[in-house]
């Protein structure tokens, strides 16, 4: 007997590839909701990431809030499994910006806590796995 089933053939497959699919959904919701939470709580720290990682210097206050709040739509959309060929992948671009960004650390794993860098590439992967199989990705859609 294989070790997998062909969710194709197999409902009992299906049914847990669904539900593997929406926990990836939700932790990876999660992590981006305390990005964005974040940037409300405590904008001063939002603004030194901007500007050591993406190299934007100067996004505070009111802008800091607006991309909050942009943000704060998409990962709800997202959470909620709405609008997925834009939200999912928009979810996968950001964070592969994220993920790719930090570069140096990468290149100097036990220097300035890049270990912690490091926990992004599976996160990348689970969104990119999100983004693929998006059409069976539909427990808990609104």
């Amino acid at each position: 007997m294989p070790a997998t089933s062909n969710p194709a053939s197999d409902p009992a497959a299906a049914q847990k590839l669904t539900n593997c699919l929406f926990y990836l959904r939700l932790s990876v919701a999660l992590v981006l909701l305390i990005w964005t939470i974040d940037k409300f709580v405590n904008p001063a720290h939002a603004t030194r990431v901007y500007e050591a990682f993406y190299f934007l210097p100067g996004v505070a206050g009111n802008l800091m809030t607006a991309i909050g709040v942009a943000e704060l739509i998409l990962v709800a959309l997202f959470l909620i499994g709405r609008f997925k060929n834009i939200t999912y992948l928009l979810v996968l671009l950001i964070h592969a910006v994220s993920t790719l960004t930090p570069f140096a650390y990468y290149l100097s794993p036990w220097e300035m806590d890049g270990l912690l860098f490091f926990a992004a590439w599976p996160m990348l992967a689970a969104c990119w796995m999100l983004y693929v199989f998006r059409a069976q990705d539909s427990k808990y859609n609104f």
